[in-house]
């Protein structure tokens, strides 16, 4: 069994994960099930744009102001940002009219720890 843990997505909680490379050991359900989860947020090249805007921003953080030009409605981003921070993948934290997203505390060592080569 794998050392996943994830934490609510609720934005007050952060992803807390230390997972082995995926060909070290075999995935329990409940793991696959999460990793399966965070993958399918960034299956969709919309979300990846928007994640990859997030990341790559000085001081790790974004407001929405400054990453929506993806060429889909505001709606549609506040969507694809939805399902990015249910995935675990973003957190967000509102000032005033505006909402700033970055991303979650150890998801990119996480995901290069998972995608990693076994030894």
């Amino acid at each position: 069994m794998s050392n996943l843990a994830l934490g609510s997505t609720d934005l007050n909680t952060t992803m807390t994960w230390c997972c082995q490379p995926l060909g070290k050991e075999e995935l329990s359900a409940a793991d696959s099930e999460k990793i399966a989860a965070m993958f399918k947020a960034l299956s969709d090249p919309v979300r990846l744009r928007l994640f990859s805007r997030i990341a790559a921003r000085p001081g790790g953080e974004a407001c929405v102001c400054d990453i929506q030009d993806v060429g889909v409605s505001q709606p549609t981003v506040s969507h694809h940002l939805r399902k990015l921070r249910e995935a675990g993948l973003l957190e967000s934290e509102r000032r005033a009219s505006w909402v700033y997203y970055c991303v979650a505390p150890g998801v990119l060592a996480a995901m290069a720890g998972l995608l990693s080569q076994t030894s």
